[in-house]
């Protein structure tokens, strides 16, 4: 376990990384929520040019793709998948995750949209990797 552990330590940080960027998304969603008044529980209207709107729906989609990215992950450890292509793969989702939250927060689509792409890429790259590498 000691040489799994390792290993993948570098992915293992990647995996704390987004733990805490998850953490941070939510937060910076309350806050906003809390300084615009929101009242809890009640529908975000749906409009981009609405700060509360893109801080929802940064953590809404983190929490969309986050399962695969421990998915993935866990396949990639379990398979013993090359270590380098996990940690490229793993670390290349959570800077993309982060360049994702700050371009959501700061409006600007197309960037976001890119950085989206981006971690789909290594998430298709994790899947792979467990399975042929």
């Amino acid at each position: 376990m000691d040489n799994i552990l390792a290993t993948y330590s570098l992915s293992i940080g990647a995996l704390g990384f987004v733990a805490a960027l998850m953490l941070i998304q939510i937060v910076i969603s309350d806050a906003i929520g809390i300084m615009g008044r929101h009242v809890p529980g009640t529908p975000v209207e749906p409009n981009h040019a609405l700060p509360m709107f893109r801080a929802s729906r940064t953590v809404a989609n983190t929490n969309e793709s986050v399962a695969i990215f421990i998915a993935g992950l866990l396949f990639c450890i379990l398979m013993g998948a090359s270590a380098s292509l996990t940690a490229v793969a793993a670390w290349g989702y959570a800077l993309a995750r982060l360049a994702y939250a700050i371009c959501y927060y700061a409006n600007l689509q197309t960037l976001r949209s890119i950085c989206f792409g981006v971690s789909l890429l290594a998430l298709f790259t994790l899947l792979i990797g467990g399975a042929f590498f």
